[in-house]
């Protein structure tokens, strides 16, 4: 076996190791998340105002950051507040990419 095809197939080890690992890790939060509800809701929220003193953002499902929400909702008010807006910053112009 050549050094490159020693690397691919490190590489490919690799992979699915991390890939087993986080999704054993990720059960793992969810079953403590389930049993300690209350704890875990306290670690995430002290975690989070750690992030957020640091500079760092914490993404929601959607995408959108804690700023973001805060951004929109002191630019608009009323029936404009509740509307995607359509204008173009500059992480979505248009949909270029």
């Amino acid at each position: 076996m050549n050094p490159s095809e020693k690397r691919r197939k490190y590489g490919e080890n690799y992979a699915v190791w991390l890939r087993n690992y986080q999704r054993c890790r990720q059960r793992a939060l969810t079953r403590l998340g389930n049993k300690y509800p209350d704890e875990y809701q306290q670690l995430l929220e002290e975690e989070r105002a750690r992030d957020e003193a640091e500079g760092k953002t914490w993404l929601d499902i959607s995408g959108r950051t804690k700023r973001d929400t805060l951004a929109d909702a002191t630019d608009r008010t009323g029936e404009d507040a509740r509307r995607p807006s359509n204008h173009t910053t500059p992480r979505n112009v248009g949909g270029e990419a």
